[in-house]
């Protein structure tokens, strides 16, 4: 028989004590230096090992508009993840938490004002979820777009490109690519396979991109191109097997947290003007969904 006794009890549930002002801005800053801490334990696991290194641009591939510090995040808590978003987003789309999940804490930054009175940018934590954390049986989905072809990815990467680029012959060593370090123009060998030659562009673009900024300062630009290469073939699906990352190590190691998740930014950066560029140019050149004029 079952018994129905631990529901006659209508007593309110025992409140827990409100904390003071003092005693809540202690606790999320509590929070916000173990979640700092957590991204510098990745950082420094990322400058030490290839596999990781390799994870992490995964990662930031996948949440490309997401911060080199906020992908650190998602790759430690949650490496797996395919798509984020926070309670109210996920709700807004039609869809719920799963009951007991946990969320994955980032960082978000906000304008605050100084004692000063100059401004300043602070960061709370803010919780996402993942899509594999989400009852999805109510979400409108949107149709799939079609792929862009290999001709059409080529020449959305060359078209809006801020230097000049010039098939040739022969380049020496026989490289796919090569930058003229005085007219900043990217010489592009001939003859080769789509990936090739969208590999060998994307690297030296990356390189030019890490070299753009005066503010920042690549320890490696040519390891900058060859990570945003990766990054760009990976998001095409083009093949990234080539790639090899053992070599991170020996370009990240003796940098310090900071110093790490500064040349992440770069990489990240580098890619996304890249991507960026890209995307408005296929974009532009897409049709409409429905196929007829608008």
């Amino acid at each position: 028989m079952n018994s129905f006794d631990d529901i006659l009890n209508n007593a309110p549930a025992e409140q827990q004590p409100q904390l003071t002002k003092e005693d809540y801005a202690a606790k999320k800053q509590a929070e916000r230096k173990e979640i700092f801490e957590l991204s510098d334990s990745a950082a420094l696991e990322v400058a030490t090992d290839g596999v990781s290194f390799k994870q992490y641009l995964d990662t930031q591939t996948t949440f490309d508009r997401y911060s080199a510090v906020n992908a650190l995040l998602i790759m430690a808590q949650k490496p797996e993840a395919t798509r984020v978003a926070d309670f109210d987003t996920w709700k807004a789309k039609g869809g719920s938490v799963r009951t007991g999940q946990t969320g994955i804490s980032i960082l978000e930054p906000h304008e605050y004002t100084k004692e000063d009175g100059k401004p300043g940018i602070g960061y709370n934590i803010k919780k996402v979820f993942d899509i594999s954390q989400i009852d999805t049986r109510r979400m409108r989905t949107a149709a799939p777009r079609t792929a862009p072809t290999d001709r059409q990815l080529l020449a959305a990467l060359i078209s809006k490109a801020p230097m000049k680029i010039t098939g040739v012959d022969n380049l020496p060593g026989n490289v796919g690519a090569q930058t003229n370090p005085e007219t900043g123009e990217i010489s592009v060998r001939k003859g080769m396979e789509f990936p090739d030659t969208f590999r060998s562009v994307v690297q030296e673009m990356g390189y030019y991109e890490a070299d753009a900024d005066a503010n920042k300062i690549p320890v490696n630009p040519s390891f900058i191109g060859y990570c945003a290469a990766y990054m760009l073939c990976k998001k095409h699906g083009i093949d990234t097997q080539a790639f090899d990352f053992n070599a991170a190590p020996d370009v990240l190691r003796d940098l310090n947290p900071q110093g790490v998740k500064e040349q992440l930014s770069i990489i990240r950066d580098a890619a996304e003007n890249i991507s960026g560029r890209m995307a408005k140019q296929l974009e532009a050149n897409r049709p409409p969904r429905d196929g007829g004029a608008r």
